[in-house]
């Protein structure tokens, strides 16, 4: 069994670090949809032991042309992003990210032609499990037939399958790790029962921007998101509960276990 997370306190400086992470899905039958996620080994220095989805920082190289040509980022990727301001060479560059961590944690290919914005994540000034502060894209790619993804036994030292539901399950029995933008995702998306209805939910997806807020309660350490009277905005940014609190060392809904699918 893991260890329970140890909570940080202190508030991070300094602007968040770009970063891309790619949700690997596939169909398991009866079982619904299962989602490919790895576990931070001892030599990784961001989220230890937790079971994370594919990604990394963006590179200085991810903004090169031979690599945006290499995985067919073709034209306009900041609209395609949902983020026309943000520059076509910087969007290029998390595109090329997405593909590039994937492939190097995963063994799996993927072009950003497979890649579908899923939502914008940015790191509170006080983080719940780690010291650095990220502004992470998050990415959905279906696996490509007959790719069989496996940990790299560095970075990441097991990896596994798991329904939504299951690896949440995992994660409130302390079988496993999660961080809260894990948590948060894997309940979204929970709501789809296969990739096909995925896909089409997320055609012409904008990403909605998630900005969680931290504190500390007598009960200990709470995160509100879009749509808690407590956090800035007051429209929802995604399904799911819009408050996590801690018991017994791990985060939950408020309103339990179950708040997570309704």
């Amino acid at each position: 069994m893991p260890e329970q997370p140890k909570f940080h306190d202190q508030t991070v400086e300094g602007e968040p670090r770009d970063a891309a992470t790619v949700v690997l899905v596939r169909d398991a039958g009866a079982g619904g949809l299962e989602v490919f996620m790895l576990r931070r080994g001892g030599s990784s220095t961001v989220m230890h032991d937790a079971y994370v989805f594919p990604g990394g920082k963006v590179d200085d190289e991810d903004e090169a042309s031979a690599a945006r040509e290499h995985y067919g980022v073709g034209e306009h990727p900041a609209a395609r992003l949902g983020e026309p301001d943000l520059g076509d060479a910087r969007a290029a560059a998390l595109f090329v990210a997405a593909c590039r961590e994937t492939h190097e944690e995963t063994g799996v290919s993927i072009t950003a032609r497979d890649l579908m914005p899923l939502s914008r994540w940015i790191t509170p000034k006080v983080p719940a499990m780690m010291r650095r502060r990220f502004d992470t894209r998050f990415f959905v790619a279906c696996l490509p037939e007959g790719a069989d993804p496996v940990h790299d036994g560095q970075e990441a030292d097991a990896s596994a399958w798991f329904t939504p539901r299951t690896a949440l399950e995992g994660y409130r029995d302390g079988e496993i790790m999660l961080a809260p933008p894990q948590i948060m995702t894997l309940a979204g998306l929970s709501r789809w029962t296969d990739t096909a209805a995925m896909v089409a939910a997320l055609h012409g997806n904008v990403p909605r921007l998630i900005e969680p807020v931290s504190f500390q309660t007598e009960e200990g350490r709470s995160i509100v998101y879009p749509g808690h009277p407590r956090h800035p905005r007051s429209d929802a940014a995604m399904p799911g509960p819009n408050c996590l609190v801690t018991r017994n060392g791990r985060f939950e809904p408020e309103a339990g276990f179950e708040a997570y699918f309704g």
